[in-house]
C-alpha cells in the first residue's frame, strides 16, 4: 500500500505552523507547509489574540499541504496552547477576539473565586494548579460582558475546528486546562459550572459544548472551504496531550518536559493525583490521549530567554540566539540561579531587568550581560526540572529512570545536557516536532492507517525520529552544587 497523508496544524503561544505527514512502512516524514508568527495583540481593553487571522494562515498551511500530498490529503487535527477561549453569538459568529491569556484582567481573580470555592474543593475536582491564566478566573473576570448575546464558549483548537467543519465539542485534554472539569470522570463538572453560574451570573452550563476524546472524528470540511473536503479528526487539542503522545518510550518510566515557549514537566499516569500535599504542592492533573492523566508543573519556558533577547535587540543590542548559546555555555555554571516558576516572569516587558532584580531578593548578583543572564536562564530551567521531576515522583509514588524532552526546547544542546546534570538521570531529546508528530499520530489511528495503544503509536514515533542521548557526568556540577544552588533560588522553601 502506498503512503498515506495527514496535516498538523500546530499553533504555540508564539508560533503556528501546519505540518504534512506522510505515513508509510511505520515511519511518518514531516513537511512543514507554512509557518508564521503568533504574538499577542495590544488592544485598547487588553491584550487578544488575532484568531480569524490565525485561521486563515492554518487554511492556507492545509491547502499547502492538499496540493504538497497529490490531493492525497485525508485529514487536519489542530492543537494549540491552553485556557484561552473564544465566544460565539447565536448566529455562530465570533464576538470578539478572544482575551489573550498574558493579558493582566485575571489579577487577584483567583483569591476572589476562592472566596465562595474553596482552593481545596476546587483542585479536588479540577486537579489544577493555580495560575491566574487558568479559563475559570478568565471568565469570572470577564462576568460584566454580555452573556446573554454568547450561545457557545469555544477553547482556541475547538474554535479552529469548529471554523473547519461546524462542529462544536470540547477536547477533553484541552477542557482539562480550565479548571471546570472532574478530571477523573473526564466530564464537566455540575457543581463547579453551577457555582459560576450562581454567584457570578455565568451561563456556563448553557454554553459549555460537548466533551469528545481525542481520536474522534468531528466531520467533514465545510464544503468549499478546501479544494478537496478533509475528515477533522479532535486530536489532543493542548499541544503538550500531542506532545506526550509522540514520546519515544518502550516502558513507563519517564518524566517528560514539554519544552518550548513553556517548559511542562511531569509524569504520564492512569489516574489523577488528587491528594492535599499535591494541591499544596501546584502540581496539575491534564488529560492526555487513551484515558491517561498528565501529571506536571508549568515552568516559564523558554519565553524567558526569548523575552531577553527581544528586549536586547528593542534596545539596539546586537544578540542572537545562537551566538548567545555559544557564549552562555563558557559561562561558569550555577553563579546566579532563579525560580522559574515566579509570575513576574509571565508578561511581556524587560525581562532582563526582572530577573535582576530577583537576583537582588535572593541575596544574588546577575550582571547586565547577555551571555551571563542566557546562562543564568538555562541553569534556573534545569534547576525547575529537577525540583519538579523529583516532587512528582514523591506525590505520585513513583520512579523514572529517563527523562523524556519533547518540542523545540530538546535542540538547545546546554539545556538538555544541564537537565541532566541536574537530575542525575539519561535525558533523551527530541522528537523536535514532537507536538506535530502526536497529533498525526492520533489522526492517523482515528483514519485507520495505524491501530494499538499508546504505546503502538510510540513505536511510530521512534521510528520517525532523530533522538540524541545526554548522560550527567559532562560537565563539573555535581549533585551538592545543585544542592545549594537550590537553597539560593528557593530560600523560602525547607
Amino acid at each position: 500500500m502506498g503512503p498515506r497523508y495527514f496535516a498538523a496544524a500546530d499553533l504555540g503561544a508564539s508560533s503556528g505552523r501546519v505540518i504534512l505527514g506522510r505515513l508509510e512502512d511505520g515511519r511518518f516524514e514531516l513537511t512543514q507547509t507554512v509557518r508564521f508568527e503568533n504574538g499577542p495583540v495590544e488592544q485598547a481593553d487588553g491584550i487578544h489574540t488575532d484568531a480569524a487571522g490565525l485561521f486563515a494562515k492554518v487554511r492556507a498551511g492545509i491547502e499547502a499541504a492538499i496540493a504538497a500530498s497529490g490531493g492525497a490529503l485525508e485529514s487536519v487535527g489542530v492543537d494549540t496552547w491552553g485556557v484561552d477561549y473564544g465566544r460565539l453569538g447565536h448566529d455562530g459568529t465570533l464576538l470578539e477576539p478572544p482575551f489573550h491569556y498574558r493579558d493582566d484582567r485575571t489579577g487577584g481573580v483567583p483569591e476572589l473565586v476562592f472566596e465562595g470555592l474553596p482552593a481545596e474543593d476546587l483542585y479536588a475536582t479540577a486537579g489544577l494548579q493555580v495560575m491566574a491564566i487558568n479559563t475559570i478566573f478568565q471568565l469570572v473576570s470577564g462576568r460584566d460582558a454580555d452573556w446573554d448575546a454568547v450561545d457557545a464558549v469555544l477553547l482556541t483548537p475547538d474554535l479552529m475546528s469548529y471554523w473547519l467543519c461546524g462542529r462544536r465539542v470540547a477536547e477533553v485534554t484541552i477542557a482539562s486546562t480550565t479548571g471546570l472539569l472532574d478530571v477523573a470522570a473526564r466530564q464537566w463538572s455540575p457543581a463547579t459550572c453551577a457555582h459560576l453560574a450562581e454567584r457570578y451570573g455565568l451561563p456556563v452550563p448553557r454554553v459549555l459544548p460537548e466533551l469528545v476524546e481525542p481520536g474522534t472524528v468531528l466531520g467533514t470540511t465545510t464544503d468549499g472551504l478546501f479544494s478537496t473536503p478533509l475528515k477533522v479528526v479532535a486530536v489532543g487539542g493542548h499541544d503538550t496531550a500531542s506532545a506526550v503522545a509522540s514520546i519515544p518510550a518502550r516502558s513507563a518510566d519517564f518524566a517528560f518536559i514539554s519544552s518550548g515557549t513553556w517548559s511542562l514537566v511531569g509524569l504520564e499516569l492512569e489516574q489523577p493525583v488528587l491528594s492535599e500535599a499535591s494541591r499544596a504542592a501546584d502540581f496539575t492533573n491534564e488529560l492526555g490521549i487513551d484515558g491517561t492523566v498528565r501529571y506536571l508543573k508549568n515552568v516559564m519556558g523558554l519565553w524567558v530567554l526569548s523575552e531577553s533577547i527581544r528586549a536586547w535587540q528593542a534596545a539596539g543590542r546586537d544578540v542572537s540566539l545562537a551566538d548567545l548559546l555559544d557564549a552562555a555555555a563558557g559561562e561558569p555554571g550555577l553563579e546566579c540561579v532563579l525560580d522559574m516558576t515566579d509570575a513576574r516572569l509571565l508578561p511581556p516587558g524587560d525581562m532582563p531587568a526582572r530577573l535582576r532584580e530577583m537576583a537582588a531578593e535572593t541575596g544574588q548578583e546577575l550582571p547586565d550581560d547577555p551571555a551571563t543572564i542566557c546562562r543564568c536562564i538555562l541553569d534556573s530551567l534545569a534547576l525547575a526540572y529537577r525540583r519538579t521531576i523529583a516532587a512528582a515522583c514523591a506525590l505520585a509514588g513513583r520512579e523514572v529512570s529517563v527523562v523524556h524532552v519533547v518540542g523545540g526546547g530538546c535542540q538547545n544542546t546546554l539545556l538538555c545536557q544541564l537537565t541532566a546534570e541536574a537530575t542525575g538521570l539519561r535525558v533523551v531529546a527530541g522528537p523536535s516536532e514532537g507536538t506535530a508528530l502526536g497529533n498525526l499520530l492520533v489522526q492517523a489511528r482515528a483514519c485507520g492507517a495505524l491501530s494499538g495503544d499508546r504505546m503502538a503509536l510510540r513505536e511510530v514515533a521512534i521510528a520517525s525520529s532523530d533522538l540524541t542521548t545526554y548522560l550527567p557526568g559532562v560537565l563539573d556540577l555535581p549533585a551538592e552544587r545543585w544542592d545549594a544552588a537550590e537553597r539560593r533560588a528557593y530560600p523560602a522553601t525547607p
